[in-house]
């Protein structure tokens, strides 16, 4: 059963991750999936909620989209999105919230930036954007080798969310008040 607080922190950062979606993405012309600021929100559910609440507000998100309402980014929403070229970045979405939030979870008592945007380097970015170019692959039907590269058109913008989301996490996780709230 989940507490007051829990069901709040939850919708709040659900909430969180569909006003990203507000945001207008940045479409390329080299592929069909747009750069997008909400997974700077994924990053931050993982970050400042954990493993569990933050796949939790993550997998809200997703059923927000999945019923039609226009969460994701330029408007979209829908059940097509989850068959369309960004079906793979939509679907590990939640995973990527849980291992962030592993790691969080793991080092919450001597969290640091460091830790922080290490693990969201290395699940967030490398993870999310090579597992997710190659699905994003597999539907539009390119080769694995081509995904890959394709990733890479990713990274620069995603490592500047990690840092920004590493340091939110932080600075928030590692504050006195902050800390007293999520007790």
């Amino acid at each position: 059963m989940m507490s007051t607080k829990e069901l709040v922190f939850t919708a709040l950062m659900a909430a969180i991750i569909c006003i990203l979606g507000l945001v207008p993405p940045v479409p390329l012309p080299i592929m069909p999936v747009p750069i997008v600021l909400q997974n700077i929100g994924i990053f931050l559910a993982g970050i400042m909620l954990g493993r569990k609440l933050g796949t939790l507000s993550v997998v809200v998100f997703l059923l927000l989209a999945a019923v039609g309402l226009p969460v994701l980014s330029s408007g979209r929403g829908g059940i097509g999105v989850f068959a369309g070229p960004s079906a793979g970045f939509l679907f590990l979405y939640p995973v990527v919230a849980f291992f962030i939030g592993w790691i969080r979870d793991k080092y919450l008592h001597k969290v640091n930036f460091i830790t922080l945007l290490v693990a969201t380097i290395i699940i967030g970015v490398l993870g999310l954007d090579i597992l997710g170019t190659i699905i994003m692959g597999f539907i539009i039907n390119i080769p694995i080798s081509k995904s890959i590269v394709l990733s890479l058109t990713f990274m620069p913008g995603d490592i500047v969310k990690a840092i920004i989301a590493s340091l939110i996490g932080a600075t928030l996780l590692n504050h006195s008040r902050f800390k007293q709230l999520i007790k």
